[in-house]
């Protein structure tokens, strides 16, 4: 096992596209990091640089105690799992796991005793004689990670590993990946694009957008605390939404206009954001993820704490009911969320109504909401999140 120091890392290519900038990243012994962002962001390039299948143009990778910018990628001593499970289908499973012992000739006991503790490991004991084209695609997949495994290396390296698999087997085998990586304590990093699976499995998630690492930290504090508009929409399921207001002062009382429509902010939230007071009078953007949002016929309305509007489109969900609804407020167009749209393979520009925006809420299976209802949404105004328009960034305590 061991620590992986990324310093200052950048990739230049020949025809001057810049993949990665500046990257810098320390991930501890036996850590499980999580490189998550939008396609092409350089998320793969970073890894596969740390693997030493690309040339690094810029910075330092320390692997242990070794600088390892010019060692070859065999002399690393780090495994990786690819997107594809590159088998060799002409061997069973026992020798695909085996294969890389083979060419570094350990004695054969000691291979054999190996792939068979790999193969108990991943559930894969009955299968050993079988050829991999026998397989399903998510024991094809522990085949693969079987002879990353049984090398022992000191950093596991993973490139969106799950993305062949249906939503199923993902869901199997990120529980398995995780439980694996816990018992072995192998330091490990992750590339997916899949945000559900970075905040599932990771011990920190690092989110990247073109090139550059955007926020570092715990799954959780992701979620709760982004440090920026492309880190607030591109983590959670459904995104946040972003929606343009400004914030007001009435009867002594800090409020956010929201197109016609208004909510109070408690004193607790104006604590924790000192800074917002400094926005009165002017435009922000406000977040609200919508699971702060609930159908105020089950939960009750606080005052001032509500919006109303018409259910657009309603989709039960079985645990949960997600309720679509527009609001007559500005909609957010900035370079992040156009970002945020093409990653999710929509328009340059954020779901919009006619004459405002799209909320999305999750509302309790309990709600009888039905398409062309008029609703009133309670909203959890201590939970609702700001962002400067002009950067950006989120609105704390500076």
């Amino acid at each position: 096992m061991a620590e992986i120091v990324i310093d200052g890392l950048g990739k230049v290519y020949t025809d001057g596209t810049r993949a990665v900038n500046d990257l810098s990243l320390d991930i501890q012994d036996g850590e499980f990091l999580v490189l998550v962002g939008p396609s092409g962001c350089g998320k793969t390039t970073a890894l596969r640089m740390v693997a030493g299948l690309e040339v690094i143009s810029e910075g330092t990778i320390r692997i242990g105690d070794r600088v390892v910018n010019s060692v070859p990628a065999r002399d690393r001593d780090v495994a990786m799992v690819f997107q594809s499970y590159a088998l060799y289908p002409h061997l069973n499973i026992y020798e695909n796991i085996a294969f890389g012992l083979r060419l570094r000739k350990l004695p054969k006991d000691e291979i054999d005793q190996r792939v068979r503790e790999v193969a108990r490991v991943l559930e894969l004991e009955e299968h050993l004689d079988r050829k991999p084209g026998n397989l399903s695609g998510g024991q094809r997949q522990r085949v693969a990670m079987g002879r990353a495994i049984v090398r022992k290396p000191r950093a596991f390296l993973m490139d969106e590993p799950l993305s062949n698999l249906d939503a199923k087997l993902r869901v199997q085998m990120r529980a398995q990946i995780a439980r694996i990586q816990r018992d072995l304590g192998v330091t490990t990093v992750y590339v997916t694009h899949d945000q559900t699976e970075a905040m599932t499995l990771g011990d920190r998630v690092a989110v990247m957008k073109r090139g550059v690492l955007q926020q570092v930290g715990p799954p959780q504090e992701l979620y709760d605390h982004p440090c920026n508009l492309f880190v607030a929409g591109f983590v959670g399921s459904p995104g946040m939404n972003l929606i343009g207001a400004e914030l007001v002062r009435e009867d002594d009382r800090f409020r956010v206009r929201v197109g016609s429509q208004s909510l109070d902010l408690p004193e607790g939230l104006l604590h924790r954001r000192p800074a917002l007071r400094a926005y009165e009078g002017r435009s922000l953007v406000l977040g609200i993820r919508p699971e702060d949002m609930e159908d105020a016929e089950i939960v009750g309305a606080t005052e001032n704490a509500t919006l109303t509007s018409v259910a657009d489109l309603v989709e039960a969900m079985g645990s949960d009911v997600l309720v679509h609804f527009p609001l007559d407020a500005a909609p957010v167009v900035t370079e992040d969320t156009r970002e945020l749209a093409r990653d999710a393979g929509a328009d340059d520009a954020p779901s919009a109504a006619e004459d405002g925006v799209v909320l999305v809420g999750r509302f309790s299976p309990r709600t009888h909401v039905f398409e062309g209802q008029t609703i009133t949404v309670a909203v959890d105004t201590e939970r609702l999140q700001f962002f400067d328009p002009t950067t950006g960034t989120s609105i704390y305590d500076s």
